[in-house]
């Protein structure tokens, strides 16, 4: 699908899910009863947001594997992140009642649905809208890489909550920072340069990488590789990289640690990048 091009190219996602999920049901299973009851997010403890995760998956199944969209869609005049935001709220106070084995038990259930939904579906489809991205509809490849994203930060929320660390598996955050930095074209639209401009995020580390987004006259892409040198570049620890496209850090404490060279605005900007809704 070409016209997903400045997005770089497809993230393949297919076989993430069942692992994820396995992680997650293992550090689940090994919380005592009171680490349920944690804060994990500010107004969510830890059972509430499994309950989140719970109510992701079905939603997922009900889009795309059944194409079944009869839920619940803005009020009149409702910003699209305060309607996604009550509609979290609502399933997770719905959830209430469930306890933490209920909760495993419908974890377990959906998971195995949702791995095999993604194992299958054909990348090149049209998805979800990601906003983050500037991506409306979404191709499928993305829309499923975001889904992965969403599961692996909330299970390092939960981590972290109860007083353990961040997982390590390389492979899975390489993913979800390959997936953030899709944001970076549409991170930058509002930056005007000459055409052949050229932005570097570069992330640290086993699990980073580096992008390069290039001024086309058409929009910022990461498809694009225009010879030439990079007016900016930024450099990150992986750790702070994920952390700030979920703002759980600000783009200040981000510039604090890393590293910046060149253009300096162009740098801030990039430095905004958000790959969360908001």
């Amino acid at each position: 699908m070409g016209e997903f091009s400045w997005l770089g190219d497809p993230i393949d996602a297919r076989t993430a899910f069942a692992p994820e999920r396995q992680a997650l049901l293992t550090d689940l299973r090994g919380l005592a009863p009171e680490q349920w009851e944690l804060p994990a997010l500010p107004g969510w403890t830890v059972k509430d947001l499994a309950a989140h995760l719970l109510g992701d998956d079905y939603g997922r199944l009900g889009r795309t594997r059944d194409g079944y969209d009869a839920g619940a869609g803005p009020r009149q005049d409702e910003p699209f992140a305060t309607f996604i935001h009550r509609l979290n709220q609502e399933w997770v106070d719905a959830c209430v009642r469930f306890s933490p084995r209920c909760l495993l038990d419908s974890l377990e259930f959906t998971g195995e649905q949702v791995a095999r939904l993604w194992s299958v579906v054909e990348p090149g489809e049209y998805g979800t809208p990601v906003s983050w991205a500037g991506a409306d509809p979404a191709p499928m490849w993305l829309d499923r890489a975001r889904d992965f994203t969403e599961y692996w930060v909330h299970r390092q929320q939960i981590r972290e909550a109860v007083g353990q660390p961040v997982s390590n598996e390389v492979e899975a955050l390489s993913l979800v920072l390959d997936t953030f930095a899709r944001a970076l074209p549409f991170t930058l639209r509002g930056v005007s340069r000459p055409e052949g401009t050229r932005f570097r995020l570069t992330i640290d580390g086993a699990a980073g990488s580096t992008w390069v987004v290039t001024e086309t006259g058409e929009g910022w892409s990461l498809d694009a590789s225009l010879p030439g040198p990079v007016a900016a570049e930024v450099e990150l620890a992986a750790d702070t990289a994920w952390r700030l496209c979920t703002r759980t850090i600000e783009p200040s404490t981000a510039i604090s640690r890393g590293r910046l060279d060149g253009d300096r605005e162009l740098a801030e900007a990039a430095c905004e990048i958000v790959s969360i809704i908001r």
